[in-house]
């Protein structure tokens, strides 16, 4: 099954018009115009739309052009042409989101040589030379917050699992780490499951469903991206254990939202996609103008529940689907 918020496979790039309206090309050009391009982990996901949103407010603040490509797909041959394709127009600086910390390097290292200065935002790479600024959401931080969410929501004992798309993701690998490193702490709470089903809610779907039929009594699932947790929360319905197995995701799409206010996700561990793109267009920006650069930069996470969703502070951790 592929990912609901995926154009179609042929579509290998999404131009700034598809993503959030507006226009522009990633070459650079004479006359000192700062030429930005944005490459997305994947095209017409929520997180990365409000993301693009944040960069986009930011650079018409600083005069800066942007534009915005992305993969239709979370994957390393998709990502590496759109990544060639920005490479070969020269933009001044790319902000991009890796979709592997190490097989996305050399493609990566031909932006850099051939003169755009590189911030990665939400990803990054395992090479620490690589990239004047990262910028990210804490995410060991936000998988110990994920534990310890869930460990309450289920008395502190019981059987969960975790799932994530992929080994060699940045983002994910942390937040399953932090959450295995938190779940030390609680005694009672026994991990009997750890899979990785692909960026593929279908077959996290049927991941679920064998883990259920494993386990009947298992209490809490934690699901540490939106396609991990939308796969999981369709298998709760299935089985009619909505409620009864407590569910933790990451991320705050309008979707999961909608789920959470009514009851089959308990808690959402939400990030700020708008910082994130703000922040990048800052740190690129002040490297093309000669100023310093934050070589890392953590913005902020928060769980969001049923009780506090609708509160004006909540707000800004929930995603868009527009700009």
């Amino acid at each position: 099954m592929v990912n609901r918020y995926v154009v179609a496979a042929a579509a290998l790039a999404l131009t700034v018009t598809g993503a959030c309206g507006g226009s522009g090309s990633s070459s650079s050009s004479g006359g000192g115009e700062k030429k930005l391009t944005l490459i997305q982990g994947i095209a017409n996901e929520p997180f990365y739309i409000s993301m693009y949103c944040g960069a986009k407010a930011e650079a018409a603040r600083l005069g800066a052009r942007l534009s915005v490509q992305a993969p239709a797909q979370w994957d390393v041959a998709q990502q590496t042409q759109v990544v060639t394709s920005v490479a070969a127009s020269r933009p001044g600086a790319v902000l991009i989101a890796p979709v592997d910390k190490d097989a996305m390097a050399g493609p990566i290292r031909q932006l850099s040589g051939n003169g755009s200065k590189v911030v990665f935002v939400d990803t990054e790479l395992s090479d620490p030379s690589m990239g004047l600024s990262r910028i990210s959401s804490d995410n060991r931080l936000g998988g110990r917050l994920a534990a310890q969410t869930l460990a309450k929501l289920i008395g502190d004992k019981g059987k969960v699992m975790v799932l994530a798309p992929t080994r060699g993701i940045a983002t994910t690998d942390d937040r399953v780490g932090g959450f295995k490193e938190e779940l030390g702490r609680h005694p009672g709470i026994s991990l009997v499951f750890e899979q990785y089903p692909g960026d593929d809610a279908g077959k996290t779907t049927e991941v679920v469903n064998a883990a259920l039929s494993r386990n009947p009594d298992l209490d809490g699932i934690f699901g540490s991206n939106l396609v991990t947790g939308e796969g999981a929360a369709a298998s709760l319905k299935q089985a009619r254990k909505v409620g009864s197995v407590k569910m933790v995701e990451f991320d705050a799409s309008p979707k999961q939202v909608e789920d959470l206010k009514a009851g089959t996700i308990q808690a959402l561990i939400s990030q700020e996609p708008l910082e994130i793109g703000r922040q990048g267009v800052d740190q690129a920006v002040n490297a093309l103008d000669g100023k310093p650069v934050t070589k890392r930069i953590k913005t902020q996470l928060v769980a969001v529940t049923k009780d506090n969703v609708d509160s004006p502070d909540i707000a800004k951790y929930l995603y868009k689907q527009t700009c």
